[in-house]
């Protein structure tokens, strides 16, 4: 194997040849051309992988499972493809799946306002108003290593250049599965910068002789293509696009979660593109993920940039031998078919919900004969609890009526109620939620164990509850006072949305001495990825932030994971908005039974939060489990117990602790993880000095799962 290849001068012509040696690595002598060296110093050979270097060639060969490899030729001459060859075996044979690609990333580059609101963590920005640049991504093949990274190998190619954004290309190859990332790893120096991309791979040869994808009815389609085709972008289901040859397919996706930027609206904006100078900067013919820069067109605050963090603009490729249909099965394991896989003992349960069917479709008596859409999308996503929200919109005459008048409003709750009783049964929940927004500051979701009638005002001449001879009793709430009263008096919770960031910028930390937060009643904060940062191998780190100083401040609060969209249709991208706690339940409660369960579970940290993609059935520390508390010994020691299922190869484990005043992370490089993992981890730390403790867990597209506290006398 040829690890290093340079070029090398006698010592007796080697003065003579300085000037010469200089004009020829700046290319402007008539050599035919330098060969770059490829450093494989940190490349080990004995994990599975070969690679060889030869001229400028390297050659990449990877365990892919069952017995079968993957095969891939980089090629690293200038104005040369840089995939010269994609391969897989089956059953032995090698097939061609690709030759001659090229991967291609277009980046725009627009402007974060940093001051107006609350800096890095803002969500009302309006990017895609502001003057922003589109630049294609150019790679100069100057340097190239190939390095082991446990059951990874990483071919880095320098250097990558867009604006003012520099870096490197890196592919990875993951043993056990025919699955490689293809990313631009970039910074900038500038600050305040907010940016989107788009990539895929464009043909430099052959076209594919189809492209095909799922559309959003979950139907098999396919086209096949001229190199004439003009690009057109697509509404998918599952996020991908494939490429199909006589030799296989290859299927395109993003992150499932982490390449969509935080919206209200979960709508479908075509995010895969294939065809003929896409977006009128890329002159092949090829295909691709991208995203819309006007978004929902509301708030649109694209991704973060800050100054020098290496921004991963990224996708995955997953090789098939077969076709179009065998590949797309392949992908949609990654994420269980975009459904929340059943666990034994739990439940799953997703919060904050404005679907608003109250009041744009029953009150108005515009309800259609069948199952409406919002009911389609929570059963096949594999939702037994759904939480709602409603009556966000408050504008007369559209909206609700939170302050009254009191036969308005009383009318409204009954509609919710009667839904949600109509919608549930043994397998399925709907429950009653609000988004208050009233009395304690900023904004928070209420939530009651049973249908409870309630004004948002009451006048000084009226009781805090009335009995109304149609709907029972009926509380009217003045002030935080009578809003907590409300809380103790029918069990209820209440929790901050979206903290930190949009209305509740500078919440909870503004009441976090109030007598009501202290409370059982206020259960803390709720969990969605605001910001978005393509830097951070984890996401949602605001609240996963919030999480931590709240157990610092000496409070057994929690954090649910929350999803806060508007429209929830069939057709919509909903999978890569969600995310979903699973309750420690071992069956849902009746609704006409009330559902205390369910409050229970939540306010005793009876669950775990994740994407869909990693799953935490067992966490224990020194025996006991999240919720609960345990007493250290002289020693300090703890030995942690996590029992996970993955789809995507993990990335990594961090062990959270506090003192009260500190937050103190140890992480855990799961890099010999393969993907669809089952393992139980048994990780030993000190929790001396400490008074919590809790663990996250993250795969390599930065889907992930967390725990809540343990405590610690």
């Amino acid at each position: 194997m040829n690890q290093f290849i340079e070029l090398k001068y006698s010592n007796k012509t080697q003065e003579h040849m300085k000037i010469f040696f200089l004009f020829f690595l700046l290319g402007t002598v008539g050599f035919s051309k330098a060969q770059i060296i490829v450093d494989v110093s940190a490349f080990d050979k004995h994990q599975g992988v070969k690679a060889t270097v030869q001229n400028d060639l390297i050659n990449i060969t990877w365990p892919t499972g069952n017995k079968e490899v993957g095969n891939i030729i980089i090629n690293l001459e200038r104005d040369h493809p840089l995939l010269q060859s994609i391969q897989l075996s089956s059953f032995g044979k090698m097939n061609e799946i690709g030759v001659k690609l090229d991967p291609v990333f277009l980046l725009t580059v627009g402007k974060r306002d940093l001051i107006s609101q609350n800096g890095w963590n803002i969500f009302f920005d309006k990017t895609n108003k502001l003057p922003h640049q589109t630049y294609k991504v150019v790679l100069h093949k100057k340097s190239a290593s190939i390095i082991s990274d446990g059951s990874r190998t990483i071919v880095k190619i320098g250097t990558l250049q867009a604006g003012a954004f520099n870096g490197t290309l890196e592919i990875t190859f993951y043993n056990g599965s025919p699955l490689m990332n293809v990313a631009a790893v970039m910074a900038t120096q500038i600050d305040s910068t907010a940016i989107l991309y788009d990539a895929g791979l464009i043909n430099k040869g052959k076209l594919w002789n189809k492209i095909a994808w799922t559309n959003t009815e979950d139907q098999p389609e396919s086209n096949s293509v001229q190199v004439s085709d003009t690009s057109k972008n697509l509404a998918v289901k599952y996020r991908s696009i494939v490429g199909v040859s006589e030799g296989g397919s290859l299927a395109i996706f993003p992150a499932p979660h982490q390449y969509f930027y935080p919206l209200d609206e979960a709508f479908n904006l075509k995010f895969t593109w294939y065809g003929n100078n896409y977006r009128n900067s890329i002159a092949d013919f090829g295909m691709g993920i991208r995203q819309d820069l006007m978004g929902d067109n509301r708030w649109v605050p694209w991704f973060n940039a800050p100054p020098n963090t290496a921004q991963r603009l990224n996708f995955f490729c997953l090789l098939s031998a077969g076709n179009a249909e065998m590949a797309m099965g392949k992908v949609k394991q990654f994420t269980h078919n975009d459904a929340y896989k059943a666990l034994p003992g739990f439940k799953t349960m997703s919060s904050h919900f404005h679907n608003e069917y109250v009041l744009k479709v029953l009150l108005p008596k515009k309800e259609l004969p069948g199952v409406p859409g919002f009911m389609k999308v929570f059963k096949r996503t594999g939702i037994d609890i759904v939480h709602l929200a409603e009556f966000h919109y408050r504008a007369y005459p559209k909206g609700a009526h939170p302050n009254g008048p009191a036969e308005q409003r009383l009318l409204e709750l009954k509609t919710l109620f009667d839904l949600c009783k109509k919608y549930s049964n043994d397998q399925f929940l709907l429950l009653p939620g609000e988004e208050a927004n009233e009395f304690f500051g900023g904004h928070w979701l209420a939530f009651f164990p049973k249908p409870v009638y309630w004004i948002m005002a009451r006048k000084k001449d009226l009781p805090f509850s009335t009995i109304d001879s149609t709907y029972g009793k009926v509380y009217r709430i003045g002030d935080k006072a009578d809003m907590f009263n409300l809380l103790k008096a029918e069990n209820g919770l209440a929790w901050t949305a979206h903290a930190r960031t949009k209305g509740s910028t500078g919440f909870p930390d503004q009441y976090k001495e109030e007598s009501f937060f202290k409370s059982d009643h206020f259960m803390g904060a709720a969990w969605k990825a605001i910001p978005a940062d393509l830097s951070v191998p984890r996401i949602g780190k605001r609240v996963l932030d919030l999480m931590d100083d709240m157990a610092n401040w000496g409070l057994k609060k929690h954090v649910i994971a929350e999803a806060d969209l508007f429209s929830i249709e069939p057709e919509n991208e909903m999978y890569a908005h969600l995310n979903v706690n699973y309750l420690a339940m071992d069956q849902l409660p009746k609704y006409k039974d009330g559902w205390q369960p369910v409050l229970d579970a939540m306010q005793q940290g009876k669950f775990f939060v994740t994407t869909g993609e990693v799953l935490l059935p067992v966490f224990t520390v020194n025996g006991k489990k999240s919720g609960e508390t345990i007493k250290k010994d002289a020693t300090g020691k703890a030995e942690i117990i996590l029992e996970a299922n993955w789809t995507f190869p993990l990335n990594f484990a961090e062990i959270i602790t506090g003192d009260g005043t500190n937050v103190f992370r140890e992480k855990i490089n799961l890099n010999h993880t393969k993907a669809f993992g089952n393992f139980k981890f048994h990780f030993n730390t000190t929790i001396k000095n400490k008074k919590w403790i809790r663990v996250e867990l993250w795969d390599i597209a930065a889907n992930g799962a967390f725990t809540q506290q343990i405590w610690i006398e």
